[in-house]
């Protein structure tokens, strides 16, 4: 209750008048049937007036306007609660994954966090909802139709004493086979949103190798799973309405029949009974076995909610692996952009003996341009990650201007950052709101300026709407070199003190390269610059050449250097080169 109650808090009145008003309409719901049951009796036995009937229907007319009130109210505050509830819930649970680290990301799964922000918070507030309109309704219309029905004949409420404990043996049973069939759907759920989620992300991929027919497979399968969890969970459902029924009938035949006897006068019954009075008893069992049907119902949904409820804390209490919390110099900046890597070792799987990097040690002095080259694998992608604190060391240390990246705010340290990853990202909007990413303050004249730098100008200016072209989500409309020049772009508008290109500009030519590479020395002279690349061009004019090989340094120097000293160098230049130079 201490992790929902900070959702309740701030709409409290919500969650408290709105209980208040079913309680009114409840009481009106106990009243009725009495006021019904004065009305009949009068006319049976002949002392009803025109005065006392009007009377009596204007009470009921009265009683019947609260109770409207009473339930437009309960409905409209119990509404108003759950979606409040809802939206700050949902809010904190984003929140709450912005902060998560890759591996966290991983651990639940792309498509399983989609459900979980969306599905099961609709599930909790679905069933916030009826909590407030049923949670006092129903128990207050029960206690009340029983203490009607006992002070109007305890004889004939031994009969609630037969059916009712059955009926709740029943209820406890049908729940005990539902709860573990809901929490089975939220799983199948996220097992296709996965599917759906990586199918239209990648369809292009898709398309490519004609793998339409393999996916819709898939899909069929994931969609298949999920409707047999589903009417498995909802069989419980539905044959919850018949068991309820049958014992609601039972119940009513034999009040029926043992109040006819009464009523009639036969032997051995204590008093006669009214047939106005029969008929309020009834109306009061019917309501006893309402409300009890209706707390089984709100039992089974809960059942779903607590399942959802569950997948929801794992993800708000999830513990992040990478914090900022214990940094020694929150307030610190990236000032001069030298960076010093420290018998650096890290790996992904930290029960694993292989490791990504292996006792690294590398200065890259401020102002700098450094190249880092090497076979696919070998670590280039891990060791840049590292000076953001995308992932942290398992050993050693990364200093940026001699502090540990652990010592600054993550805010600080990626602010004084930029990177243009591997994966090109874009988002849906304009071209403008996308370099507005690297600094959302930035004039025009500013955004035309960085994206001249990073050759984009000239075909963003052939667009139809220019910078204000839509783009749509990932920047599918646009090419793979337009994507990495908007890119480079947005990182050059952020104007960081450390620049880290990875494998950014492969999807463009040489000549756009140089340009871009110039442009870089012009506009970014004080900044120190990592580019990680697959060709000897686009590092070879570099201060620094770092040569990296399964997870190690194996060279460190310029161009020439590395061609007279370093085998895997000259093994790549050599590769890329039609003939040695001499």
């Amino acid at each position: 209750m201490k992790r929902w109650f900070k959702y309740v808090k701030p709409h409290l009145p919500y969650f408290i008048i709105g209980p208040i008003c079913m309680i009114i309409e409840v009481i009106g719901e106990v009243l009725m049937p009495m006021f019904l049951a004065i009305v009949i009796n009068g006319a049976n036995n002949g002392t009803l007036t025109v005065g006392g009937s009007i009377g009596t229907a204007g009470l009921m007319i009265l009683t019947a306007i609260i109770m409207m009130l009473g339930g437009v109210g309960g409905a409209y505050f119990g509404s108003a609660a759950s979606v409040n509830f809802a939206a700050d819930l949902r809010n904190d649970a984003f929140s709450h994954i912005q902060k998560f680290s890759f591996s966290s990301i991983d651990k639940f799964s792309t498509g399983s966090l989609i459900t979980r922000v969306t599905n099961d918070v609709t599930q909790l507030q679905n069933f916030v909802n009826m909590l407030l309109r049923m949670c006092l309704r129903s128990p207050g219309m029960l206690i009340g139709a029983i203490i009607m029905a006992v002070s109007m004949r305890p004889d004939l409420s031994v009969v609630l004493l037969v059916t009712v404990p059955l009926m709740l043996i029943s209820i406890v049973f049908i729940i005990s086979k539902g709860f573990p069939r809901f929490a089975k759907v939220q799983t199948k759920i996220d097992s296709l949103n996965n599917t759906v989620q990586e199918n239209i992300t990648n369809v292009r991929v898709v398309k490519s190798f004609v793998r339409e027919d393999f996916e819709n497979d898939k899909f069929k399968t994931a969609n298949r799973e999920l409707k047999s969890a589903g009417m498995s969970a909802m069989r419980v459902m539905i044959f919850m309405g018949p068991v309820m029924t049958i014992f609601m009938n039972i119940t009513t035949l034999a009040v029926l029949w043992f109040g006819a006897h009464i009523v009639l006068g036969d032997a051995g019954t204590i008093g006669g009974m009214e047939i106005g009075d029969l008929s309020a008893f009834i109306t009061y069992v019917t309501q006893i076995l309402s409300s009890l049907m209706m707390i089984t119902m709100m039992l089974m949904h809960s059942s779903r909610a607590l399942a959802s409820a569950r997948r929801i804390r794992e993800v708000v209490e999830e513990k992040f692996d990478l914090t900022d919390a214990f940094a020694s110099y929150p307030e610190k900046t990236v000032e001069s952009g030298k960076i010093e890597f420290k018998n650096v070792s890290f790996s992904y799987y930290k029960n694993s003996e292989d490791k990504v990097l292996d006792n690294i040690n590398l200065v890259i002095d401020a102002g700098s341009t450094v190249g880092i080259i090497g076979s696919t694998g070998c670590g280039k992608t891990s060791l840049v990650s590292l000076i953001p604190r995308l992932y942290d060391v398992d050993s050693g240390e990364v200093l940026i201007d001699g502090i540990n990246v652990k010592d600054y705010s993550f805010y600080n340290l990626r602010e004084g950052v930029g990177m243009v990853l591997q994966k090109n990202v874009l988002f849906s909007g304009t071209v403008e709101e996308n370099l507005r990413w690297g600094n959302e303050n930035a004039t025009a004249d500013e955004i035309k300026t960085a994206a001249t730098y990073a050759q984009a100008d000239t075909f963003v200016a052939n667009f139809k709407d220019g910078y204000g072209t839509m783009l749509e989500q990932g920047g599918v409309n646009v090419s793979g070199g337009q994507k990495q020049r908007l890119c480079i772009a947005r990182a050059l508008l952020k104007k960081p003190k450390i620049l880290i290109l990875d494998d950014s500009t492969s999807a463009v030519d040489t000549a756009t390269e140089a340009m871009i590479r110039k442009a870089f020395k012009e506009e970014l002279c004080g900044s120190t610059k990592i580019i990680i690349a697959q060709r000897i061009s686009s590092v070879k004019d570099c201060d620094t050449i770092v040569v990296m090989n399964d997870g190690k340094i194996t060279g460190i120097g310029s161009h020439e250097e590395l061609l007279e000293n370093c085998t895997e160098y000259s093994e790549i230049y050599y590769s890329q080169n039609d003939k040695k130079e001499d």
